[in-house]
């Protein structure tokens, strides 16, 4: 099973930059579906970005324009940049893989790390 472990978050004020980096290990084939989510406190778990394996991305409609989804050329990491980063993008990030390729977000298939806290000050 593939292991996904995140680093990166933190905190940052309103305005600001953080990039989440997730390790990746234990896939056997290249055709995953590679995604970020969140959780804020009280609410649902978000999709928030994904990029399949032609490397087509995919964003949540209240991060485009901000955040930026990526990987390395060995697929050994995943990324995703965060800037003009706002209050509400504060929630705990899940690095996640979907071994079928469907990067649909409801899709019961993605596995997830352990998360990353991202805290966003006003």
């Amino acid at each position: 099973q593939v292991q996904l472990v995140e680093s990166g978050g933190g905190w940052v004020q309103a305005g600001g930059r953080l990039t989440l980096s997730c390790e990746v290990s234990g896939y056997k084939h290249t055709r995953y579906c590679w995604g970020w989510f969140r959780q804020a406190p009280g609410k649902k778990r978000e999709g928030v970005a994904a990029i399949d394996r032609n490397d087509n991305t995919s964003y949540k409609d209240s991060v485009k324009g901000r955040f930026t989804i990526s990987q390395d050329n060995a697929k050994n990491n995943l990324y995703l940049q965060m800037d003009s980063l706002k209050p509400e993008d504060t929630a705990t990030y899940y690095c996640a893989a979907e071994p079928d390729g469907d990067c649909y977000e409801r899709s019961p298939n993605w596995n997830l790390g352990q998360g990353t806290l991202v805290t966003v000050s006003s």
